[in-house]
Formats: structure tokens, C-alpha cells, sequence
């Protein structure tokens, strides 16, 4: 018989540094390391500038990586991001053809949304299994922030189509437990639904004490205390009560507020902080992977964001980083949501209505005032993430289900 080759599905790979690349990045090549067969059906372009043309094939740690053409719009605006998802649903399309069989497993990834229909049919005539590794719930997340061409009917077939592929597939792979419950929803028998959480690679991301911190020394935030928001700046995102606390807050000095990323929301959130005069604000670009250890060391305290619109639908995996370095964490959103759930089975952070600037304040001065509590909730923040949310783990569970 055969070896089982896996082939991969998704927009961005190696050495691109979003996040549904780098999750899939680990994955490949730890499967790869193990000894399987593994293939991406990629994209030439990168995240944060598409400008920038990978090459069309190359082998990367034993990954072999298909980079098929598409447009370059990037993200800037909406009808050029959907040309760019139009043109790789046709050439990943093809590529994805060439390179199934009846002894391949398809992976499809949601980067760019609802890849599966494209892929179902293909792995069935091909005679190859289907899995679908959800990273969000597509056309919910477009309906859920307003997008106007996911109105009725174009939302409905959509939503019609996707179903289809997920009861096609073999096993359909959730973040949590609130996207499980979704799939769940839309029909798809419980034995095909899979829970594994997004991991950090906690050899790589580690705590880092403070007074060791090379980027607190470099972005003169010694003796501060730093509030942190690290990862994308997107539109699922909603900064305004961040920017209220920070706000209520401009007269402690000793309290600074650090924004490391970028993201669609970028520019008007540096443009908001100039019109408030915030001074305690500071902007930071993405960092190089191997120094996120560093980075995300370089906050005592992480705010995560999402709007309440959007639970279940995504679940921010910027969680599992803040909790391999031993932070603790401030989710702001709704209460009832994914990450609030974790933080509170933990005991690592805790969460704050969206828009509600006044408890926000609180529990920062409650953690600025108290050190022994950051150190008590990163301590049980880097245990539950040795627990349940290390690299090894989740690739252990993905190679069961490709066994």
C-alpha cells in the first residue's frame, strides 16, 4: 500500500509570519521531521506585503511547497482582497488536482475563507480524504462585521456550500469549544468534529524575566510597568476602550501602553493616539519569531480583543503565546467567550466587558500595584500552557487524525 501523502491548503506559508502561517509552518514540518509526506498548496505572496513574489516551488525542511500564482491587491481594501481570493481559489484549484490521489489526505485551511469548496469536490473525484482545519467561520465572520456582499442570498448559498463540505469531510478540526458547538449546528455528526486548540512553540517562546529583557532595555520601558497588545491590528478586533483606559490612565507615566503588530485597524489607531495626545503609547512592528520570546516577555500584562459579535466564530490564538512566556492576560469582549473561559479555568487573567473603560482601569492598576499577582497568574498562565497548548501536543493530535 502506499504511504499517505498529506497536501495543505492555505493562502500563506513559510516564511510568511501570520498567523495561519505559522501554525501551519509548525505543523508541516514536524510531520515532515516524523517522516510523512507533506505538501503545501500555497500562495507567493506574504501577509504584510504582497508585493513580495516567493518562489513558485522549493523544498523547505522536507515540505515540499507548491506557490501557485494569484493577484497582488493585498489588504488594503476589500474588492482587491476578494480578486486576490479569487484567483488563488483557481490555481490552487489546479494545483490541488495535480497533486491528489485516492493516497492523499487534503487539509484545508480557512486563509482564504471557505478554500473547502474548492477542495471537497476535488478530493472526491481524486478519491482522497478530507479534513478541514477551521481557523474561523466564513461567511458568519463577514456577516458578523458587516460586510455588505454577505447579505441574503449570497450569504445563505454560501453558508449552504460550506455546509456541504463539512459534512463531505472526513473529520472537520475546531479551535474550541464554542466553534464546536457551531459546526455542530450546522449538521455535521459529532464524531467528525475535532477539538485542537492553536498552540505556541514553547521551546521557542519562553518567560523571560523583566530586568532581562533586552527589548525592555532598548524600548526604554525599564521601570514600567507595560500594558501589551501584541499580534494583529484587524477588523475583529475593537481597540476604542483600550484607547479610553490609556486615556484615563496618561497621567501615570509609569504605565505604558505597547502595541506590537499591524493590521487593516493600524493606521487610524497611530492616527487616534496622536489626536488624544496620548504620550504613554507606543507603536512596535511585528518582530522576527525567534525574538517573540522576548517581545511578548517585554509586556507584565496582555490585552486580548474581540468583538462579542465574533465568539465562536474565531478564537484569538495570540492567548497561547502570552501564555508560554508566563503572563497573565485581560480579555476584553464578551464574558461567556472562548479565551474568558480558559483564562478563568486557569486562573491567568481575567475579562472586561467591551466599552466598560472603568473596571478596564481597575484591573490594570490592580496588576500595575501588585506584582505578586502578575507573577501568581503568569505562573499558572505558562503551567496550563505546558498542559494543554504546546507545539508537541496539538501535532500529536493532528497525526492520530492522519494515521
Amino acid at each position: 500500500m502506499a504511504t499517505k501523502k498529506i497536501v495543505f491548503v492555505n493562502r500563506f506559508f513559510f516564511p510568511d509570519h501570520s498567523a495561519t502561517s505559522q501554525m501551519l509552518s509548525d505543523l508541516a514540518f514536524d510531520l515532515a521531521k516524523s517522516g510523512k509526506a507533506v505538501e503545501i498548496v500555497t500562495s507567493r505572496l506574504r501577509y504584510d506585503d504582497p508585493t513580495e513574489q516567493l518562489l513558485p516551488f522549493e523544498i523547505i525542511e522536507g515540505v515540499s511547497v507548491h506557490r501557485v500564482w494569484t493577484s497582488r491587491f493585498g489588504r488594503g481594501n476589500l474588492v482587491g482582497r476578494a480578486v486576490d481570493y479569487l484567483t488563488f481559489y483557481a490555481t490552487a484549484a489546479w494545483m490541488l488536482w495535480q497533486r491528489t490521489d485516492a493516497n492523499t489526505i487534503v487539509v484545508a485551511k480557512t486563509d482564504p475563507p471557505l478554500i473547502s469548496i474548492i477542495a471537497a469536490p476535488i478530493a472526491r473525484l481524486r478519491g482522497a480524504k478530507l479534513i478541514n482545519w477551521l481557523q474561523d467561520f466564513f461567511p458568519e465572520v463577514a456577516s458578523a462585521l458587516g460586510i455588505k456582499l454577505m447579505r441574503w442570498p449570497i450569504s445563505n448559498l454560501l453558508q449552504f456550500l460550506r455546509n456541504k463540505t463539512l459534512r463531505m469531510a472526513h473529520m472537520n478540526v475546531v479551535l474550541g469549544k464554542l466553534m464546536a458547538a457551531k459546526v455542530a449546528l450546522q449538521g455535521v455528526p459529532l464524531e467528525q468534529i475535532r477539538l485542537i486548540p492553536n498552540w505556541a512553540d514553547g521551546a521557542l517562546i519562553k518567560p523571560i524575566p523583566r530586568e532581562e529583557n533586552s527589548l525592555r532595555k532598548l524600548w526604554n520601558l525599564e521601570n514600567k510597568f507595560v500594558v501589551g497588545y501584541s499580534g494583529n491590528l484587524g477588523r475583529a478586533h475593537e481597540f476604542n476602550t483600550i484607547l479610553d483606559a490609556a486615556e484615563e490612565l496618561s497621567h501615570r507615566q509609569d504605565i505604558v501602553f505597547l502595541f506590537i503588530g499591524g493590521g487593516v485597524q493600524r493606521v487610524a489607531l497611530e492616527q487616534e493616539v496622536l489626536n488624544r495626545k496620548l504620550s504613554t503609547v507606543l507603536f512596535k512592528p511585528y518582530q522576527p519569531r525567534e525574538q517573540l520570546g522576548e517581545s511578548l516577555s517585554a509586556m507584565d500584562v496582555h490585552l486580548i480583543s474581540l468583538n462579542p459579535a465574533l465568539e465562536g466564530l474565531i478564537v484569538p490564538s495570540k492567548f497561547y503565546g502570552i501564555a508560554a512566556v508566563g503572563r497573565p492576560g485581560i480579555f476584553i469582549g464578551s464574558s461567556a467567550g472562548e479565551i474568558p473561559l480558559v483564562l478563568q479555568e486557569c486562573n491567568c487573567g481575567v475579562s472586561v466587558t467591551l466599552g466598560d473603560k472603568a473596571t478596564l482601569v481597575n484591573k490594570i492598576l490592580e496588576f500595575a500595584n501588585n506584582s505578586d499577582l502578575c507573577e501568581t497568574l503568569g505562573a499558572n498562565a505558562r503551567l496550563n500552557f505546558i498542559e494543554k497548548y504546546d507545539r508537541d501536543i496539538a501535532v500529536e493530535a493532528f497525526e492520530k487524525e492522519f494515521a
